[in-house]
């Protein structure tokens, strides 16, 4: 059994949808992120960066094995169910760079564009249009990569894989972050063909209910955007 650390946000949608692509057996245990949960000290020991998602298997030779970071979940995964990863040696090389450009480009930067979308338009000082734009000019720049990338593709790899389950979270979005994928027909009928897998869809509303609890106050905005090395330790921003 693996104990699943989730809260429902793209970045949670990468590792439910894996779960629920290959019926490996979890228990859900939400990590209310507006309510703190994240900086708890038993989270910690197993997510030092305080972010979900995050899981614990039970079922390993050495006992249980924490692993956080979503990138370092899906191989790990991969690895465990024997799906949605290459075998040789080219296919696993690719299907890594693949993973390292989500999780140091199209994630971080579709991340970072959905805070100026929807949160720091409410902040009453400072012009953010500057960070705004960087971003959005990013997010825009990593979709023309992915666009050239799936040309002549199905899939980023020759076959459904993590690399897509990793990438597509954050495309499913884009129209929310301002972005239309008229100007990038392969992602859009790419993003279109995972939205229709029932595994997929099942994955996204994993944990549904849950996001009429993380409804934002001025207190979760606190805890969600004020945070500090010294969030890492309980104390205050």
């Amino acid at each position: 059994m693996i104990d699943f650390y989730y809260w429902p946000t793209p970045n949670g949608w990468k590792v439910s949808i894996m779960f629920e692509e290959t019926g490996l057996p979890f228990t859900l245990k939400p990590v209310n992120i507006g309510a703190g949960d994240q900086f708890k000290p038993e989270f910690l020991k197993i997510s030092p960066n305080a972010r979900m998602p995050a899981i614990v298997d039970h079922d390993t030779p050495d006992g249980p094995m924490p692993v956080f970071e979503s990138g370092a979940i899906l191989l790990h995964l991969a690895e465990k169910a024997g799906r949605f990863m290459p075998t040789s040696a080219r296919g696993r090389k690719e299907c890594l760079e693949w993973l390292f450009w989500q999780v140091g480009n199209l994630g971080p930067m579709a991340g970072q564009l959905s805070h100026f979308v929807n949160y720091a338009r409410t902040v009453q000082a400072g012009d953010h249009d500057y960070a705004h734009k960087r971003y959005a000019g990013e997010y825009n720049r990593c979709l023309g990569v992915l666009e050239a990338r799936l040309d002549g593709r199905d899939y980023i790899l020759d076959d459904y894989s993590i690399a897509d389950m990793i990438c597509w979270p954050w495309v499913f979005i884009s129209k929310p972050l301002g972005q239309s994928l008229d100007a990038f027909p392969n992602v859009s009928r790419w993003r279109n063909a995972i939205k229709a897998r029932p595994a997929v869809q099942r994955g996204v509303d994993l944990g549904k209910e849950l996001r009429r609890q993380g409804e934002h106050t001025e207190e979760s905005r606190k805890i969600l955007f004020g945070q500090t090395a010294q969030s890492l330790r309980g104390t205050a921003a």
